[in-house]
């Protein structure tokens, strides 16, 4: 069954081109999966039956997982004896016509514009560090790219001249995102001043360099941005897409066309990007609740 799972996400990876960190959690969801079966005796997948799925997902809400976590489970579940039944490696498909269960729309966390300034001023401009730190977070601020996006970006992947910048999403899908005067600011004075200290090896790609000279990894930015919260004050749970949530309400809040926000952000469906509009809306209602001499 294990050599499934590598076969399964070898096909993930050089077929479909997946992401690094989608790959991680498939692979972790199944081997969650086929622990499951083997403390319960059963070591071929042609033994799997509907009762066996349903058991392991009410192992994980006993478990105490959130309803999100044992949805992506059964996504998971379902894309590899998908991929099994079409190479006929199954007679069945245990997961068919069974129901995710339903998952409650959350709003996601944004900070005010007073907030956003706040965690954006925490940078000290003096050292090397703050300058690279000031820049990373205009630049989230300014596209609303991904952490994991921010950091995979090469020297390259940003055009100072032309004030734009080149990022890969989800299944590898390129798109082009124009910076603002303020972040390409921040960045050009990173790019010449910062990142040339923080330099060891002259050949490294890497946009976003750690003190060891290296490319940052997503920890390496959580750390960072936690830091800043705690500096302005926030007292709002910061997560790595904080700023990306506050830089799409921010721009529906001023009027952007839904379209466009969608496209910056690198959603597939709009339906995504339209939980903003919600975002918005219950805003607006806050605002005029405290605002109205009659509300």
């Amino acid at each position: 069954m294990d050599k499934l799972i590598e076969r399964f996400i070898h096909y993930l990876a050089v077929e479909r081109g997946l992401a690094q960190n989608t790959l991680e959690s498939y692979a972790r969801d199944l081997n969650a999966y086929i622990e499951f079966l083997k403390r319960g005796g059963i070591t071929d997948l042609n033994q799997t039956r509907r009762a066996n799925i349903i058991a392991f997902l009410a192992e994980l809400q006993r478990k105490g997982r959130a309803t999100t976590t044992i949805s992506r489970n059964l996504a998971s579940l379902r894309a590899f004896y998908g991929f099994l039944l079409r190479d006929g490696l199954l007679d069945g498909d245990p997961t068919a016509n069974l129901e995710s269960p339903k998952i409650e729309k959350r709003l996601p966390k944004v900070l005010s514009v007073k907030e956003v300034e706040a965690l954006l001023e925490g940078p000290d401009g003096g050292t090397t560090a703050g300058v690279r730190d000031k820049a990373m977070l205009e630049l989230l601020y300014a596209t609303g790219i991904r952490v994991s996006e921010l950091v995979s970006l090469n020297l390259t992947d940003v055009n100072l001249n032309m004030g734009f910048l080149k990022c890969y999403g989800k299944g590898s899908k390129e798109r082009i995102i124009p910076l603002g005067t303020v972040a390409l600011q921040s960045v050009s004075e990173y790019v010449m001043q910062s990142r040339v200290k923080l330099l060891r090896n002259p050949s490294e790609e890497s946009l976003f360099l750690n003190h060891h000279g290296q490319r940052l990894s997503r920890q390496g930015f959580w750390k960072i941005i936690k830091k800043y919260a705690l500096t302005a004050r926030i007292d709002k749970e910061i997560t790595p897409h904080t700023l990306r949530h506050s830089f799409a309400t921010h721009l529906l809040e001023n009027g952007a066309d839904l379209r466009a926000v969608q496209e910056m952000l690198g959603h597939a469906d709009i339906s995504t990007t339209q939980i903003y509009t919600h975002l918005t809306k219950s805003r607006l209602k806050e605002v005029y609740a405290k605002a109205h001499p009659r509300a």
